[in-house]
């Protein structure tokens, strides 16, 4: 079943739905399409695996197929395998149209690279404006277009850097503090257009168990003379504990704010 036939729709026995709202009981993601962007790796993969174990038909976009592949292997029919730029306004655009996900989550991102700010040229230093907010900025565009079903949901994962700075990492905080303004300028149209269509950005911790997160956390480390984990803050947050709570966003009426951090411990609403 196509998600554009079952979004919005309520969970036998579950509280009514607010405007925008998905509101589903454990396992109740069937008959849903998610799309996840930057899906062959880290938080992506971990999002997509939970989203596809809660029961959601999940579209996976990410530039290698390879990676891809391996996790159809691994998720089954569940899964389908997209290999395209998402940052591509033209792959935006068609997989919207072809897909109409009733969860969108957008986490395709480049890793920049770890120098400070003198060692930047301005095209190291924009890399993530390029890539990660160009990315964004076409498909929330797309999603008000369409537009998305009501009660559909878009959730686009920034960083716990938009509010605290990346000094080694170029323009990479302030894209993704970007990101975060422009979720919520894609709510405010959503509310103002009577769309239904829920946005909330996510802001995780840098953490060692990621690609990107492994490069900074070691690259911090060296700078600071400290341990790579104690920049990340405790317990480090894993792909899995991402997917987990993705999926509990979508799926859980009382996550009802329109932005979080999240760690190892949780989601943590900001003001």
């Amino acid at each position: 079943m196509n998600a554009k036939s079952s979004v919005g729709r309520q969970a036998s026995g579950a509280e009514p739905a607010g405007p925008g709202r998905i509101v589903m009981s454990e396992n109740e993601l069937a008959g849903v399409t998610a799309l996840v962007t930057g899906a062959s790796r880290g938080f992506g993969r971990g999002i997509a695996t939970a989203l596809s174990r809660a029961g959601a038909q999940v579209v996976g976009v990410a530039r290698d197929r390879a990676p891809l592949e391996g996790l159809r292997a691994e998720l089954g029919e569940s899964f389908t395998p997209v290999a395209a730029d998402a940052a591509d306004p033209m792959v935006a655009g068609a997989l919207i149209d072809k897909y109409h996900p009733g969860v969108l989550v957008l986490n395709a991102g480049a890793t920049p690279l770890p120098r400070p700010i003198q060692h930047h040229t301005w095209q190291t230093f924009s890399r993530n404006w390029d890539v990660d907010v160009a990315h964004v900025f076409h498909w929330t565009r797309e999603a008000l277009l369409a537009p998305l079903e009501p009660g559909s949901t878009v959730i686009t994962l920034s960083s716990g850097a938009a509010l605290f700075g990346s000094p080694l990492s170029g323009g990479y905080a302030g894209a993704k503090a970007a990101i975060r303004f422009l979720t919520a300028y894609a709510a405010e149209e959503s509310r103002r257009g009577g769309l239904g269509i829920r946005f909330v950005s996510v802001l995780p911790q840098l953490t060692p168990a990621t690609d990107l997160g492994a490069v900074f956390a070691a690259a911090y480390a060296a700078r600071e003379g400290t341990e790579a984990a104690a920049r990340s803050g405790g317990e480090p947050l894993t792909p899995e504990q991402a997917g987990q709570a993705i999926t509990a966003l979508v799926t859980d009426p009382g996550h009802d704010q329109d932005a979080y951090l999240l760690a190892a411990a949780g989601l943590r609403p900001l003001p």
